[in-house]
């Protein structure tokens, strides 16, 4: 990664900071209660990660394994009970003498991986981990859930509306059979049709489909066809990813993609995909983001690149966990066979006390994750929010940076005065832009990651 801007506009998708490969085992191993100690509470988010599909796409590189034998799932949720139990009790401990009804969960998620692999009675005690362990009120709060075509059954999607999903997120990627197979994601559409009917029938609030573009053989055309295939479905919203060819992943070893031709398809079709939306009636909340205006806001879906400042618990051994001074999780890979030894470490630990793996976020990490974040959202950043933060201005802050993006034409200059905003064309820079305000220690230390 090269520490000055590259204007192409894939260079990495930027949804969280600092990225797990940045992260290096904590020799101090800190006890929980000592990092949550001071924290605020009152407002966390909680994400439950489950590691496990039915298959594994070809542009994949996330912390999953392809099935689960030998009743890992049961395994894994005893462990993830476990968890919970240590994380619940570290968070009581320290409100140091405060009512344990002092944490509160404003947000939940489940994600992987993908949830739905649970079968239903799984599902029902995932949801009690969370309630009955960790103390969410799932009925209560946003919950966001991801599932497949193949996984989102009638008895699965009955028990995630009944225990209070309020959001379901369906990788669909393309409604071509054709481009499905070209990105090794093996379906075909009446699946998906089917499957998305079976959502609109279980009637939860707010139904996201996540398309791709960039994908071999993928054409304007094509990918029109995709998008008005997921309209007929009047979405609450709609993710639009450009593909990414990663190490390790199926089409990595394919070879696939990485020239400056691929750059401008995926851009023609990036944008292609805005303008189509934005026609729609949708409103663009980040370069993937779209969402229809009339979603109440408290069934919407988080707005991607939030929690700037807002504690969040992950369970689980692909889940990172936030506080103010600290991001840590457990060990990372992609490699199949490290992933499946990860989790088997993981369903065998007893001890959830201590954090494992992380990076520390010093004040200087902090002012970058916060500008990074909020920017890369459509709506921009209040720099009054900044400056009460931090005492000081983002362009005190980051001048340079600042004064590359907007010689680039990446900033809004019609913004009103004190919102920081990226323009449109900035907003489709988004992946270039990100990567640019990472400093040079994470960028030494992602760098430096050892890939397994």
């Amino acid at each position: 990664m090269s520490t000055t801007l590259d204007p192409r506009p894939y260079e990495s998708y930027v949804y969280a900071y600092p990225h797990k490969t940045a992260y290096r085992p904590l020799e101090d191993r800190p006890a929980l209660r000592g990092l949550w100690a001071g924290e605020r509470k009152d407002a966390l988010s909680l994400y439950l990660h489950i590691p496990f599909c039915e298959v594994r796409c070809g542009f994949c590189n996330l912390f999953t394994r392809i099935g689960a034998p030998d009743e890992l799932t049961t395994r894994y949720l005893d462990a993830l009970d476990r968890q919970a139990t240590a994380v619940r009790d570290a968070l009581a401990e320290a409100e140091a003498g405060a009512e344990a009804d002092a944490i509160r969960f404003a947000a939940a998620a489940f994600g992987g991986g993908t949830p739905t692999y649970l079968d239903a009675d799984e599902l029902d005690r995932l949801c009690d981990i969370a309630e009955k362990r960790m103390g969410a009120d799932l009925r209560a709060v946003p919950l966001s859930v991801e599932t497949s075509p193949a996984t989102a059954t009638a008895d699965r999607l009955a028990v995630l509306a009944e225990r209070g999903a309020t959001r379901l997120s369906i990788g669909v990627q393309s409604f071509v059979d054709a481009e499905a197979k070209a990105a090794v994601r093996p379906q075909r559409r009446a699946e998906v049709e089917a499957a998305l009917g079976r959502i609109r029938d279980a009637r939860i609030p707010v139904l996201n489909i996540d398309l791709i573009y960039g994908i071999d053989g993928q054409t304007e055309a094509s990918w029109r066809h995709s998008l008005d295939a997921a309209l007929a479905w009047r979405p609450e919203e709609l993710y639009l990813y450009p593909l990414y060819v990663r190490p390790l992943t199926g089409l990595g070893r394919l070879g696939a993609g990485g020239d400056s031709a691929w750059d401008d398809q995926r851009l023609r079709l990036y944008r292609q995909g805005r303008d189509h939306l934005l026609a729609h009636g949708y409103e663009q909340m980040s370069m993937r983001m779209f969402r229809r205006p009339d979603i109440p806001f408290q069934d919407a879906g988080p707005d991607d690149y939030a929690c700037q400042t807002d504690g969040m618990i992950g369970l689980g051994c692909g889940a990172r966990s936030y506080t103010s001074a600290l991001h840590y999780s457990f060990d990372y890979a992609v490699d199949m066979r490290e992933i499946r030894t990860i989790i088997d470490t993981y369903t065998t630990t007893e001890d959830f006390s201590r954090a494992e793996v992380g990076r520390r976020i010093d004040d200087g990490e902090a002012r970058r994750r916060h500008l990074l974040q909020s920017l890369l959202q459509a709506g921009g950043m209040a720099e009054a929010d900044y400056r009460e933060r931090f005492g000081s201005g983002p362009a005190e802050d980051f001048p340079a940076e600042l004064a590359r993006f907007a010689a680039l034409g990446w900033l809004d200059e019609s913004a009103p005065t004190g919102l920081l905003r990226l323009s449109p064309e900035g907003l489709a820079y988004s992946d270039a832009l990100g990567p640019a305000l990472f400093s040079p220690a994470v960028r030494a230390s992602m760098a430096a990651y050892e890939r397994k």
